[in-house]
């Protein structure tokens, strides 16, 4: 029979705490900077990278759109997370590959921004996954969901 030792448990708990801060720091950092390329493909197009054949093209107003209700969305996740819901957690996770997805679609629009939304949004995708649920350290409290 092995004992756990409380700072094992402890050391543990920061971790996954940690984690879950990280990703909702870096959800908010998303959704600001989403909000922000929305307006901007909306207010002034021309700022953008004009690529012509481009397989996925679409209107850049249209991705405009696209960005902000993400980048809103991605902030309302976020003072989710902070709070620790479990809808959060699951829903930052499929913000996050949503985000990769437009991202990669637009990449020839704006293609610095979108490579590193692209790694921003995977630490987030990544912080979300790697606690396990007996790591969380609110896993016993009871969440609002």
């Amino acid at each position: 029979m092995t004992t756990t030792h409380p700072h094992r448990v402890a050391a543990k708990q920061q971790w996954a705490e940690g984690l879950t801060v990280f990703a909702a720091v870096m959800l908010a950092i998303i959704g600001v900077l989403d909000i922000l390329r929305g307006v901007m493909a909306i207010a002034q197009d021309e700022i953008f990278v004009a690529t012509p054949s481009y397989i996925f093209a679409f209107d850049l107003t249209g991705w405009g759109w696209v960005h902000l209700l993400l980048g809103a969305a991605a902030v309302v996740i976020s003072v989710g997370l902070f709070r620790t819901a479990l809808w959060a957690r699951i829903a930052g996770i499929v913000l996050g590959s949503l985000v990769i997805i437009a991202n990669f679609l637009s990449l020839p629009y704006f293609p610095v921004w979108s490579l590193v939304m692209i790694a921003f949004s995977g630490f987030v995708i990544w912080a979300l996954c790697v606690v396990r649920r007996d790591e969380d350290p609110y896993a016993r409290m009871p969440r609002d969901l």
